[in-house]
């Protein structure tokens, strides 16, 4: 198939990109900078220029493929006080797409997220989120509109993923809980630290992206979860151990001065299943854990951290 890939030069989507690519697939992905196009380029896709708000170079791209794999999101305003602009970017680009995509059969794969599913147990494929008009739920309807494509001859599928996709190369949550440690003397959590995230390995992911295109049923929940929940004191610990600094509590009114915007996610009690997904696709996730992962080392290079 040929898979239109936004996002294609991100953390994911470069573990999409080669994945694609080995099982047999052509891929375009977008790029909004000559970095991302020459990186897309090296990994063997075609590469069509635009950002997220070019919505006629979504439509006209999408419609000439086979499929589309959205990755993309305004995460450089979304976390410097915007997250409602960028969700509503996400959403207009959603529609495009999907608008391109209707009545061909064709997939439609959405990156989307488990964390604030479920609180209090563990979440699974069945749970919907709660839309609320808060800016974090603008984008969980757009995830319900994508699978609301189903009905409109979209072969659609969300993927929920954990909030920690690790793997070498990773800026994202577990980098910057290093890089506080590092900056702070003391690798932190809030509260008695038993709260979980799940977790899955940036590789095991993009197989399920690839396994979402190819097969996923229309309207299909899926969940990126390789563990179900790792307690976030056990993170802080083999954090601590590796810098060589105190692993130590943080009370909870005082986490967002400790973690700066990290604070709002770190507090989060995320469990979530994968046991649908894994029946449904035959997925099984076969790379390391998120502790056994920290504990290679990689997150500790001082480069790694300072993204």
């Amino acid at each position: 198939m040929r898979i239109f890939v936004t996002g294609a030069s991100g953390w994911i989507g470069s573990a999409v990109v080669p994945e694609l690519i080995d099982a047999g697939h052509q891929v375009v992905g977008l790029a909004r900078s000559d970095v991302s196009a020459d990186a897309l380029t090296a990994a063997g896709a075609e590469v069509v220029r635009g950002t997220l708000d070019d919505l006629g170079v979504l439509r006209d791209t999408a419609a000439a493929s086979d499929g589309v794999i959205h990755l993309a999101f305004k995460h450089d305003i979304a976390f410097t006080g915007d997250f409602q602009g960028a969700a509503e970017a996400d959403r207009r680009a959603v529609d495009a797409l999907g608008d391109a995509l209707a009545g061909t059969n064709r997939p439609f794969a959405l990156a989307s997220g488990v964390v604030g599913l479920a609180p209090g147990r563990v979440a699974t494929e069945r749970d919907m989120p709660t839309i609320d008009g808060s800016p974090i739920s603008i984008r969980a309807a757009t995830a319900q509109a994508v699978l609301a494509l189903a009905s409109r001859g979209v072969r659609s599928s969300v993927v929920r993923l954990s909030p920690t996709c690790h793997g070498e190369g990773d800026h994202g949550f577990m980098a910057t809980m290093v890089a506080i440690a590092r900056a702070k003397g003391v690798s932190g959590y809030i509260g008695d630290g038993a709260n979980r995230w799940p977790a899955v390995h940036r590789l095991d992911a993009a197989r399920l992206f690839r396994l979402a295109v190819e097969k996923a049923p229309a309207g299909s929940v899926l969940h990126g979860v390789a563990e179900e929940g790792v307690a976030i004191r056990d993170i802080a610990e083999v954090i601590g151990r590796h810098l060589d600094v105190p692993t130590t509590s943080v009370a909870p009114d005082a986490a967002s001065e400790h973690f700066s915007w990290l604070g709002a996610f770190l507090s989060a009690d995320a469990p979530a299943s994968n046991t649908l997904t894994r029946e449904l696709l035959d997925w099984e996730p076969t790379r390391p854990g998120l502790l056994t992962d920290l504990d290679k080392g990689h997150y500790f290079h001082t480069s790694a951290t300072t993204g």
